[in-house]
């Protein structure tokens, strides 16, 4: 069965900007934060909610999960378009945060990841290898940088 060519994005960070990253299993050195293609059925929060779960042992529920609305479409890289009917070229992905009050330990999928790391925000951007994670790593920053601003 073919995935769907839509996903989400979830950046787990703490208030002031350590960012979870996770490591491919599947191609090492590429690290990235929490993402995963919505099954049928799933509504998008579903999926990130599932995701979470499967990727770092943590319970979305427990902490402050936020929806975007935000849809970045990109290609899917040829290494990875085997997963996708023959036709499919692009991928969709919805972009969530989770906040948690400090770094904390995950229990990685070992079948997907190799390993994990906090990094602050800037570090985690430039250390994903994708463009549309890294943007919204900046973007998170930027709207922390601007809560800040109207205190």
């Amino acid at each position: 069965m073919y995935k769907e060519p839509v996903s989400i994005l979830v950046i787990i960070h703490t208030l002031d900007l350590q960012i979870l990253l996770l490591e491919r299993a599947d191609h090492p050195g590429y690290w990235q934060s929490i993402t995963g293609s919505q099954n049928q059925g799933e509504t998008l929060l579903q999926t990130a909610i599932r995701e979470i779960s499967e990727e770092t042992g943590l319970n979305a529920i427990d902490y402050h999960l936020t929806d975007w609305h935000i849809q970045n479409q990109y290609e899917i890289f040829q290494e990875w378009r085997w997963r996708y009917a023959p036709t499919v070229t692009h991928n969709t992905e919805h972009v969530f945060s989770l906040l948690l009050p400090k770094p904390i330990p995950v229990s990685i999928a070992t079948r997907e990841h190799l390993g994990f790391t906090w990094l602050p925000w800037q570090e985690a951007e430039k250390k994903v290898f994708s463009e549309s994670n890294a943007q919204a790593i900046r973007q998170l920053a930027n709207q922390e940088k601007q809560k800040i601003h109207h205190y």
